[in-house]
Order: structure tokens, then C-alpha cells, then sequence
């Protein structure tokens, strides 16, 4: 069957999902790579952003099942990396074993259109440099991204980031203006999705995770929403309102 992915003329349902996610996924990294400067390559069954030896390449596979033309290019492509690889298939259906990479599953998620109850913490979107840093910073920290350590500024969310169509990065603040987390929010098509929803082990258990998602989610609360989730994250997603459809599988260089 044949899915329309430019329209939502109803609720989404769970089969859909995943497509939906992969469909978003490529939007946000594509993004996210031309911010960067770096190259995105397009192709029937993939998107992939391609970077440097810190901010590394990303796979979006966009269709399940990829024939082996598919998979030995992205093989190719993976091999000839300057950096981490990461490869994500939505739909659980592309043996990348040849690879040699370490693999594992994480639900994806769907949320269809409601109200958002207003968070207990300051939620702002980012609008400036100050404030793109910030949300940098405490995504590194939350994450334990040790690719971009040491910090450079502007590298992972360089300030082209918030010139692109449909993507906004969001900070939490805590005690009178500290910053306590951050996510990254993206529309394409109909459909929104979250990435990069973290927080600082300094200001875990505070709330400051579900205060992100329900800053974020008030601009989204006409429209489906889709993300894929942690096994710690997922508890919150759910009471949010969130969905398992399907399990998605990622693969990673390290």
C-alpha cells in the first residue's frame, strides 16, 4: 500500500509510524548537515548527512527492506567514513551485519494531535546565539557526547540551525535562568517529531525532561508526533500521551 506522507487528512495510526519517523529523521538530519556545511546525500531507500571525524555520518533509512544495492552503498559509505556511524532503520527490516557495528532497539512512539498542559519550568525557544549555545551545551552533557568534547561552540548546533524550515531548539531554565536542558523539535510534511531531548546529570529528577516535552509539544498540539525513545525516556513519553508503534533498530561504529 502505497502511504501519502504530504498530507494528514486524519489521526495517524501506529503502522504508519515508522514511515512517518524516517520521513522526519531524514528532514532533521539533512538540516542539520546543511548547517553544518557538510554533504547530505539523497537516495531512494536513504538520506545520509556526512561529516567530519567529530560530528560523524548519520543514515536515515527511508524505506523498509533495503535491496543489497542499497545496503552495499551505505556499507561503502560507512567504511569510508571520517567519523562515528550511525545508521537508523524505523523499520527493523535491513540486515546491516555486515558491518561489524553494535545494534540495538528502541521503540518508536506516536502521539496523536491534543492538548498540552503548560510545564511547571520555564520552557523558551531558542532564539539567539547565546541561547542555541546553551541548548548545545546541555545536550552534550545530557547525552555524554564525548565526539564534541572538547566544546567548540557552534559545532553542533551551528547558528544556521535556526534558519531552517520547521526546525526549532528549545532550552529549559531552572533558578532564575539557568539553563537545565534542551530538545530539537522538527515539522515536515504534517508531522512533528522530537530529537534531542536531554538534560544534565546536575539537574536530573527536577522534571526539567518532561517540562522540554511539554514546552515543545504546545506548538505541535494540532499534529501527530513521533519520536523514537530510550528505555529511560520512554515511561515519560507514554505518560505524555505517546504510543509504541514499532520497534526501530540502530546501528553504531561506537
Amino acid at each position: 500500500m502505497t502511504v501519502d506522507v504530504n498530507s494528514v487528512d486524519q489521526p495517524a495510526s501506529l503502522a504508519e509510524a515508522p514511515l512517518r519517523q524516517a520521513r522526519n529523521s531524514g528532514a532533521f538530519w539533512a538540516a542539520t548537515a546543511r548547517s553544518r556545511g557538510h554533504e547530505v546525500l539523497r537516495r531512494p531507500g536513504f538520506v545520509a548527512a556526512v561529516g567530519d571525524e567529530r560530528a560523524g555520518t548519520r543514515v536515515l533509512i527511508q524505506e523498509p527492506g533495503l535491496d543489497g544495492d542499497a545496503v552495499a552503498e551505505i556499507v561503502e559509505l560507512a567504511r569510508g567514513a571520517a567519523g562515528p556511524v550511525d545508521v537508523e532503520d524505523p523499520f527493523s527490516a535491513t540486515d546491516l551485519s555486515q558491518l561489524g557495528y553494535r545494534n540495538w532497539q528502541m521503540p518508536v512512539m506516536l502521539r496523536q494531535p491534543g492538548p498540552v498542559e503548560e510545564p511547571h519550568l520555564e520552557v523558551v525557544r531558542a532564539g539567539n546565539a547565546a541561547e542555541l549555545r546553551a541548548a548545545e551545551r546541555a545536550v552534550i552533557d545530557g547525552f555524554e557526547l564525548v565526539r564534541f568534547e572538547p566544546y567548540r561552540g557552534n559545532e553542533m548546533f551551528p547558528e544556521a540551525l535556526l534558519d531552517e524550515d520547521g526546525v526549532d531548539v528549545f532550552i529549559v531554565r531552572v533558578d532564575g535562568g539557568e539553563v537545565a536542558g534542551a530538545c530539537v523539535t522538527v515539522v515536515d510534511n504534517g508531522y512533528g517529531s522530537h530529537y534531542w531531548v536531554g538534560t544534565p546529570e546536575a539537574f536530573r529528577s527536577r522534571g526539567v525532561g518532561r517540562a522540554a516535552m511539554l514546552g515543545s509539544l504546545a506548538p505541535l498540539a494540532d499534529m501527530p508526533v513521533t519520536l523514537t525513545a530510550s528505555r529511560l525516556g520512554r515511561p515519560l513519553y507514554e505518560s505524555l500521551g505517546f504510543a509504541v508503534a514499532a520497534p526501530a533498530t540502530w546501528w553504531a561504529s561506537r
